[in-house]
């Protein structure tokens, strides 16, 4: 059975003021600023060199920041400027890492007891903390087992049995499904954000992957070259992309490019026009977005596409289709195969697209 954490103390569980790193100096870190209530989850969400991981080291105590301040909990653990720097086992803090990082020849009981024993919590004490923490994860009938007696979403129920074991302000995961095929990572992710919101904890979870994210998070930043491109809830992300970048990143649909001309908006390689009040300037990243297509042409405008594959999928058949008089692709599901070659046409609501200006790089 799963009880419910120690009640909140007020404060946030975690606060970045202006944290800025360099690293050989290149800026890896530029003026980082996020307030993280309790039993709410930060998803740090990115590709590999946004600064997401050495984000992560700098609230667990690993590296310092070159300037701001780091607050769990209502307490300051790095703040440069007055020389404060807590190491990694003064800050409280819960780990589950890629790996589950569980020792194979101890009991369950043992793995989730180790960071007890080394604090040199008594015995007794220890004991029911661990019961205690086994049980808030459904594993309280397990403690004797070893970690190869379990499954995969076991293991990772006793990896975060062990973060929680001390009741840490905060949780950090570090990737834990980076290392598994897609099909147990899509499994192991519903699985780990129904117990994280049973439990309601404070956490941040960095990865990569924008689907574990927009799953697990209440709040996501979509981070690039070292700073914040966008923080917002999951539904904020998907329907009001802030820039060009945070709706490819997030692979919200087709990024088209649009040029303004005397009578307004044309897009590039289409018949399709919008008013010239749409947006200012000369040219523009225009997003049609996946969910706002239509296999049909019934709506206010039409795309003529054709279909370059048909996959299929338990829930359909997903369709890569090139849009007409340009290279640009459009993925889509259907409830209908389609052979190559053919032609089909799409419509959408004007009002459905995301216009952006020119002048920042999609990658």
């Amino acid at each position: 059975m799963i009880t419910k954490p120690p009640a909140a103390s007020g404060n946030p569980a975690l606060s970045l003021h202006s944290i800025s790193m360099s690293l050989g100096g290149n800026r890896v870190l530029d003026r980082i600023n996020v307030d993280l209530a309790e039993g709410e989850v930060l998803g740090l969400l990115g590709p590999s060199g946004c600064g997401k991981t050495t984000l992560l080291r700098l609230i667990s105590g690993l590296l310092l920041p070159d300037e701001g301040e780091i607050r769990i909990a209502g307490s300051t653990v790095a703040a440069p400027q007055t020389g404060i720097a807590l190491p990694p086992e003064r800050r409280g803090l819960g780990m589950v890492f890629q790996d589950y990082a569980l020792w194979p020849h101890m009991s369950v009981a043992k793995n989730v007891a180790f960071p007890l024993e080394m604090q040199g919590v008594r015995a007794g004490t220890c004991k029911d903390r661990v019961v205690r923490a086994l049980d808030r994860v459904g594993l309280g009938a397990m403690a004797e087992r070893r970690p190869s007696d379990l499954s995969g979403g076991q293991q990772q129920r006793v990896a975060i049995a062990r973060a929680i074991v001390a009741e840490p302000p905060l949780v950090l995961f570090d990737e834990p499904l980076s290392n598994l095929d897609r099909e147990l990572r899509e499994t192991m992710v519903d699985e780990i954000a129904d117990l994280v919101a049973e439990l309601r904890l404070s956490a941040v979870y960095v990865t990569h992957d924008h689907g574990e994210a927009l799953t697990l998070a209440n709040h996501v930043a979509v981070m690039r070259e070292g700073g914040i491109e966008q923080l917002a809830s999951p539904d904020e992300l998907v329907n009001h992309p802030k820039t060009a970048a945070v709706a490819d990143f997030l692979r919200l649909g087709c990024l088209l490019q649009a040029t303004r001309g005397a009578d307004g908006w044309t897009i590039n390689g289409t018949d399709l026009s919008f008013p010239a009040e749409t947006i200012a300037g000369s040219q523009a990243q225009v997003l049609l977005p996946e969910k706002a297509l239509r296999l049909d042409a019934s709506g206010p405008m039409t795309l003529r596409t054709q279909v370059v594959r048909s996959q299929a999928r338990s829930t359909g058949h997903a369709l890569i289709l090139r849009l007409a008089g340009t290279d640009h692709v459009i993925r889509l599901l259907s409830p209908r195969r389609a052979r190559t070659g053919d032609g089909v046409d799409l419509s959408f609501a004007p009002e459905d697209l995301r216009w952006f200006p020119v002048g920042e790089p999609v990658h």
